[in-house]
């Protein structure tokens, strides 16, 4: 069974830092690119990172270059966002994506809330 699972999401004040994991399960994760989107309530689903099978390469949405990273284990199936410099318009809830051709794969999401 697949799964993807992210955690790591709270309440966070502006300026802040969080590490989102999403843990995968059910497939060949290192096969896979990994990507995490966002979704804030009345705006579109938005990339936000995408990270390449090995690590190698990595792109960001403009909104949050030099804040955010991504990275991943392949030893630990395992996919993270770390996210420094938090601002309320980061608020949404993020999900973890997985790719390898047609085969796609989501995660059930995970609320983060920038907020004072």
């Amino acid at each position: 069974q697949v799964q993807l699972v992210e955690s790591g999401g709270g309440l966070v004040q502006p300026g802040g830092s969080l590490r989102l994991a999403c843990a995968a399960s059910g497939f060949t994760f290192r096969w896979y690119a990994m990507n995490w989107y966002r979704h804030a309530p009345g705006k579109e689903r938005e990339l936000v990172a995408a990270i390449t099978t090995t690590g190698g390469s990595t792109k960001y949405a403009d909104s949050v270059k030099g804040r955010f990273t991504i990275s991943r284990d392949n030893a630990k199936n395992t996919v993270y966002l770390r996210m420094n410099s938090l601002k309320p318009e980061d608020t949404a809830v993020y999900y973890c994506n997985a790719v390898w051709g047609d085969n796609v794969y989501w995660g059930q999401g995970t609320q983060v809330t920038v907020s004072s």
